[in-house]
């Protein structure tokens, strides 16, 4: 089933699914009464979302056992760029009306915007870079070491979802997503010292 040619079309179209969603919504008026703050929000959850799939494939898959599941990790985390790219919109436009020197002033002056930004130019390059060519082109142990930014990438975008939720004194979300992240990137410095670890065990 994960081999088979209409996954990864599926795959992308299950994707696009929360943007079309909004989209209409947004069209249909029917974001309620602060349409702003819900498109805000829920491209930045989708950003989350994303990020948090993209890391769970590697454990899941070694868990399941399900090595196919590999080749929809790039996908999951063009997805997550591409909503952190809507969400960067959605506050460009709606809240600093596409003012670029509004927006180079804002960003310094807002913690959490700045964290925001920083993670979403992280982001940039790992996007950038996430075809076949790129790696050819890069060297399969550079391209690596440069994809490794999804973890403080990950560690950003919480820290961004707290300082906006700090604001409002509602932290139970942002607790749920550090959990996942914490969880996800746990189990990789763990999977690290254990083949340190190995290595390192006389044969």
């Amino acid at each position: 089933m994960l081999l088979h040619p209409a996954a990864k079309p599926l795959l992308f179209a299950v994707a696009l699914l929360p943007f079309a969603w909004l989209l209409y919504a947004a069209f249909a008026e029917t974001l309620g009464t602060n349409p702003a703050e819900k498109l805000l929000r829920a491209t930045g959850d989708w950003t989350l979302r994303f990020m948090c799939i993209t890391l769970a494939i590697t454990p899941f898959r070694q868990w399941a056992g399900l090595p196919a599941l590999a080749r929809f990790r790039r996908m999951t985390g063009l997805f997550a760029f591409f909503y952190a790219c809507v969400h960067f919109l959605c506050y460009a436009w709606l809240d600093m009306g596409f003012e670029p020197i509004a927006i180079a002033r804002d960003i310094p002056k807002r913690p959490f915007i700045l964290v925001g930004t920083l993670a979403l130019v992280l982001l940039t390059p790992l996007a950038a870079t996430s075809f076949n060519r790129a790696i050819k082109a890069l060297g399969a142990t550079r391209w690596q070491l440069l994809h490794r930014l999804v973890y403080p990438i990950a560690l950003l975008g919480v820290l961004h979802f707290f300082w906006m939720r700090a604001a409002k004194n509602n932290f139970a979300e942002v607790f749920a997503y550090a959990a996942i992240v914490a969880v996800l990137l746990g189990w990789r410095l763990r999977a690290r010292w254990a083949k340190q670890a190995q290595r390192s065990t006389p044969g």
